[in-house]
């Protein structure tokens, strides 16, 4: 009987663990995603930081019960390591964010060498994915959603190095054509200005910012292209796939030292992640 009553209490105390609850966004439970990255440290691709990182999005994937892919490959002598999550069925759904660092702060007047820390561009859009891995409702889900990690975006011209390597393999790669892919990056600035990105998808960049506008991010979520950015979406974009990039690319400590967790907040994190999965979750 009473190892009953102690395995009943541990129910209790262990909620993920039970499908039947829904949960809410949180920006603290994604903050808490930064932080741990920044623990690990700056996270250029090959790195003893980035294979930690990777191992890290994979066991939260399925703490919180989703199908996990990795795709594998080399580029320039480099291993390259795709990580995706899925659950849901129907058609499917990407959400995508970059989890690797810059090898190197070459916009950074002081010290141009040394790897960027990657608090905001790199942790934030993963801190966001893998919240929603914990809080989307399957209930609700009427499409089969991926929440893609995209490796090596960050070292475009160093070494001879592309821009968004690991997005380009899945893009090039895919089974299915996905409805919709949406990348998010550079989302967590205390300084929140998320503007319509020139590259992307007009009438999806117009029916998520429409979404923000509902839960009243309005001040945040700004319906005018001022930005035309080369991200983790162009790939897609340029198979045909309708594709967004949700970024905050007035950031001026993009690329530098001073890419720390200081500079982001969990407020910003959870008026992404609420957007998206409501979203998700209302789609019919």
């Amino acid at each position: 009987m009473a190892k009953f009553i102690l395995l009943s209490v541990l129910a209790l105390l262990i909620p993920f663990e039970c499908p039947a609850l829904a949960a809410t966004f949180s920006g603290r439970g994604a903050f808490a995603h930064v932080e741990a990255q920044m623990k690990i440290g700056p996270r250029p691709t090959g790195s003893e930081a980035w294979r930690a990182t990777g191992d890290y999005i994979v066991r939260q994937l399925k703490v919180a019960g989703w199908a996990v892919e990795e795709e594998r490959h080399a580029y320039q002598g480099t291993r390259i390591r795709n990580i995706i999550g899925r659950k849901g069925t129907g058609p499917v759904v990407i959400i995508g964010a970059h989890y690797d660092t810059r090898l190197r702060a070459d916009q950074d007047r002081a010290n141009r060498t040394a790897p960027v820390p990657g608090a905001n561009d790199g942790a934030s859009g993963v801190a966001v994915l893998l919240e929603l891995a914990r809080t989307l409702d399957i209930r609700k889900l009427t499409r089969e959603v991926w929440l893609a990690f995209f490796d090596a975006e960050d070292n475009g011209d160093l070494d001879g190095w592309e821009w968004t390597v690991g997005s380009r393999f899945m893009a090039q790669h895919l089974k299915v054509r996905p409805e919709v892919v949406i990348v998010v990056d550079m989302v967590g600035d205390r300084d929140q200005q998320l503007y319509y990105e020139g590259n992307s998808d007009p009438e999806w960049s117009r029916r998520i910012w429409a979404v923000a506008h509902r839960l009243g991010y309005g001040e945040h979520f700004i319906p005018v292209v001022k930005h035309s950015v080369y991200d983790d979406h162009i790939p897609f974009a340029q198979k045909g796939i309708p594709s967004v990039d949700i970024i905050d690319f007035d950031y001026p400590y993009w690329h530098t030292l001073e890419d720390t967790i200081d500079k982001v907040s969990a407020e910003s994190l959870e008026r992404v992640g609420r957007t998206l999965q409501a979203l998700l979750e209302e789609w019919r």
